[in-house]
């Protein structure tokens, strides 16, 4: 076995159990808010921690000389030249509310590029896999299938998946590019989760996806999923994707939707 392949497996793995401790452990009144970060909207509960605290432990104990960079601060380097770059809950607000769209997101990076990801959505039921070089995969109960972009979708007949920041400021922001997106695709979803979407991309659900904001956690696992799923995953005028912007389409709509974006701007706050 390939380490791509060893380190996916062990992603697989440690994500499912993450995820059925934060089904099961969910207190049934909601979990407690222990933290703020941007703003008073933009939370951090008990769960995320124990999660985050989870996967690190889980994986050290596979592989100790292993760096890691967590949302939750669980963050340290490593000797080894392989990190893992961990979202324990992406979606935390759907996760508050017990709406469905959250995902546990562990990526595996080797000397700084993603060779391998995992995304695990137990209140879907769905796992979604990649390895560098070795395509994409969605897991159900029922099996996996190979999973591929929509592509040469006309933007205009494009659904396509977004996401808004904390901020007060940026949200204003975001709505006035917003208001110049909508009229020039089919219709927008606004689902909370980055890695949700981006999973969603690559299972052909949605067209496109971009958003301000998102930070290396959301996107590590996820990205690497619609790049092995034939989609690509950028910045504008071809930089890396990152928190400026994220832009993420098949062939054909990445390039239309791109260009839509730069004209109206999105990078001023």
């Amino acid at each position: 076995m390939s380490l791509p392949d060893e380190l996916l497996e062990l992603a697989a793995e440690t994500a499912r159990e993450a995820g059925r401790m934060l089904v099961d452990k969910r207190p049934a009144d909601g979990p407690d808010v222990v933290q703020t970060k941007s703003s008073p909207t933009d939370v951090v509960t008990q769960m995320d921690r124990s999660a985050e605290a989870l996967i690190i432990e889980r994986i050290t104990a596979a592989r100790p000389g292993d760096g890691f960079l967590g949302e939750e601060g669980g963050t340290r380097a490593g000797g080894s030249g392989v990190r893992w770059v961990i979202d324990p809950i992406d979606g935390t607000v759907n996760y508050l509310y017990d709406l469905p769209d959250w995902a546990v997101s562990i990526a595996a990076e080797v000397d700084g590029v993603a060779v391998a990801g995992a995304v695990e959505m137990p209140r879907r039921g769905e796992t979604y896999t990649a390895v560098r070089g070795g395509g994409a995969l969605l897991h159900t109960a029922s099996g996996a299938r190979e999973l591929r972009v929509n592509s040469r979708v006309p933007l205009g007949e494009a659904l396509v998946a977004t996401g808004f920041g904390y901020a007060a400021e940026r949200r204003a922001r975001q709505a006035r590019v917003l208001t110049g997106v909508l009229p020039a695709v089919r219709d927008i979803r606004r689902g909370g989760s980055c890695c949700v979407d981006l999973c969603s991309l690559a299972a052909g659900r949605v067209d496109a996806y971009y958003e301000r904001g998102v930070q290396a956690w959301d996107v590590a696992a996820g990205a690497l999923i619609v790049q092995e799923a034939g989609g690509r995953v950028e910045g504008l005028g071809g930089a890396p994707a990152g928190p400026e912007l994220t832009i993420a389409a098949g062939p054909g709509t990445f390039e239309a939707l791109h260009d839509v974006l730069a004209s109206l701007d999105p990078l001023h706050d």
